[in-house]
């Protein structure tokens, strides 16, 4: 029997939010090597909504480190494989990582196949589609004859996103919100089993969520770039807190 001590632990618990890094050429201090990467603005958010952040690199995948959590975000990065999809390279699709793509994808199966909640960032929804059976427009410019979701190197957009009502996305944001976002690659066919809950006004999808789950929740953007906006991931982790007295 648990003493009163482990219990109150337990209870005080925070929830622990998993999150996938990549594998990129690092430098720091005299060091020039291959290492797992992350932004350090997704470690502040989490920790800012009151949960634990902790690492997945895309080395020695094992679906059952998701015992250990209580939610999961799959990160923004590199352009997806297009043979994932079926579909052959776009000139403008550069930078792919199969390995980092095999990884998320067990991750993401595994998350839905337990329900845990799962929150996916830009690359992340798109890897979310592409998993469940979806398809991605390679170079967006392609479709909506312009580059604002991209508006140069290294700086962030500014998006107007319509959202669904009656959506776990609506829910947080209500019927419209403005995000950062960073992408030239998006959905374009959408799995069956996802819904889409918010789109640009040029038609580019936003944010989609999976039927029939509690919290499995795709964005476009980059929510993790607002400090002053944390309902993205307040959201994951009072959901991750939820579950964390049942495991």
């Amino acid at each position: 029997m648990a003493s009163s001590a482990s219990k109150g632990q337990q209870a005080n618990r925070r929830p622990r939010i998993g999150i996938t890094t990549y594998l990129e050429p690092t430098s720091w201090g005299v060091w020039q090597r291959e290492a797992a990467i992350l932004p350090r603005v997704y470690l502040d958010a989490v920790v800012a909504a009151g949960g634990v952040p902790l690492l997945l690199p895309p080395v020695g995948t094992d679906p059952t480190v998701l015992d250990l959590l209580d939610g999961l975000i799959i990160a923004g990065g590199c352009d997806v494989d297009p043979t994932s999809y079926d579909a052959a390279p776009h000139p403008e699709t550069v930078g792919t990582q199969p390995r980092r793509d095999e990884h998320e994808a067990i991750l993401i199966k595994a998350a839905l196949d337990t329900d845990l909640p799962l929150l996916a960032i830009c690359r992340g929804l798109q890897m979310l589609n592409v998993t469940l059976g979806g398809t991605l427009h390679q170079h967006l410019p392609d479709s909506v004859a312009h580059d604002d979701h991209r508006p140069s190197p290294a700086v962030f957009g500014r998006t107007e996103v319509k959202v669904e009502p009656d959506t776990l996305t609506g829910r947080l944001f209500g019927e419209r919100t403005s995000v950062h976002c960073y992408h030239h690659q998006a959905l374009d066919k959408v799995a069956d089993s996802l819904r889409v809950t918010a789109r640009a006004g040029d038609g580019t999808v936003e944010a989609a969520e999976v039927e029939g789950k509690q919290f499995a929740l795709g964005v476009q953007w980059h929510p993790e770039e607002n400090s002053e906006d944390l309902r993205l991931f307040a959201a994951l982790v009072a959901e991750g807190k939820k579950r964390s007295p049942r495991r």
